[in-house]
């Protein structure tokens, strides 16, 4: 009875689970997302025709803000400077993924450079402020690539990526590099790099992720993932950026904002959002991520076949057992 169950059946039980995940991952993403769709009126590509200079351009400059033929600079390599650039349509799409192909790059020789730059969508536009160029106590979503440490009190690593969610009262304290109210962040080599550099912000099914490539590859490495995050509709999309007595040269490439198909079901359709857009001040809520059907069906399904590999396992050690303590009495 027991003579059947061998190593190799345990290696193949192994394989089998494996392939099982795989294939259970790639379903899942399947029926999650359908397909993915180029919004140009929220996005900001070359050739850059009239930018902020006519009635039906898509995007405001602000402060020190150029345009050239190949990006858009948000500030020179000169201290005091402040520029950005603004989205005006407000979003209003459910599920999007917004892709930032940004450069922040200096003289190589300076051992200091600052300040860096940010990505917003907020409730508020257009108005300068101390935090990467941009207003303080907004409302709405900041996502600050950091090149200068203010202070040497945390393990951290710059140029630095934190994501942060402000409620119109919320402060970013600069001093500490925004520490007390980064929900996430990550280290990366993003200035002078050698290579073009990207950030994807992806909002789907109340899930915030941001993603980076530094290296020009299209691969991606995982920076901040915040489920259960309700975003308002109706709000900015905009870059900014700002120099002290450091600086360094900010551009702005490309912004590309794609919406996303993504299947839900239906017992998701009837959720009701917790924060209506106009109805108060924009709250920070966070919870706790539910199970999908899906999700929750291949949970059951991997336990199910783990408790079996156990059992299995124990099958082979307790018919080892009985067959020494056979032999113990010959």
């Amino acid at each position: 009875m027991y003579s059947m169950f061998t190593v190799k059946n345990i290696r193949e039980l192994t394989c089998l689970l494996a392939q099982i995940c795989t294939l259970s991952l790639s379903m899942t993403e399947a029926q999650d997302f359908m397909e993915d769709f180029l919004k140009r009126e929220y996005s900001l590509v070359t050739p850059y025709r009239g930018l902020g200079l006519s009635s039906s351009s898509l995007w405001d400059l602000k402060g020190t803000a150029i345009v050239t033929v190949d990006h858009v600079r948000l500030t020179a390599d000169q201290p005091g400077r402040q520029g950005a650039v603004w989205s005006r349509i407000p979003l209003l799409l459910r599920d999007w993924e917004f892709k930032v192909h940004f450069k922040i790059h200096g003289q190589s020789k300076k051992k200091m450079n600052g300040d860096g730059l940010a990505i917003w969508l907020t409730k508020e536009r257009m108005q300068e402020g101390p935090v990467f160029g941009s207003r303080n106590e907004f409302t709405g979503l900041g996502v600050f690539v950091d090149t200068y440490p203010n202070t040497g009190n945390y393990d951290r690593v710059f140029p630095y990526v934190s994501v942060m969610l402000g409620n119109g009262t919320l402060s970013y304290d600069h001093n500490k590099d925004g520490h007390p109210t980064e929900l996430g962040g990550c280290s990366t080599k993003a200035r002078n790099a050698r290579q073009d550099t990207f950030l994807l912000i992806k909002y789907t099914k109340n899930r915030l992720t941001v993603m980076i490539d530094v290296d020009g590859k299209q691969i991606w490495k995982n920076c901040v993932d915040i489920p259960g995050l309700h975003l308002p509709k109706g709000y900015y999309l905009g870059a900014s950026s700002a120099t002290g007595e450091l600086s360094d040269n900010h551009d702005i490439i490309s912004m590309k904002l794609y919406e996303l198909t993504v299947k839900r079901d239906p017992e998701e359709e009837l959720l009701i959002p917790r924060v209506d857009h106009g109805m108060g001040p924009f709250q920070v809520e966070i919870e706790e991520e539910q199970m999908s059907g899906v999700q929750l069906f291949f949970t059951l399904l991997f336990t199910i076949l783990g408790l079996g590999v156990l059992a299995v396992v124990g099958l082979i050690v307790y018919g080892r057992w009985k067959q020494n303590k056979r032999k113990r009495f010959y």
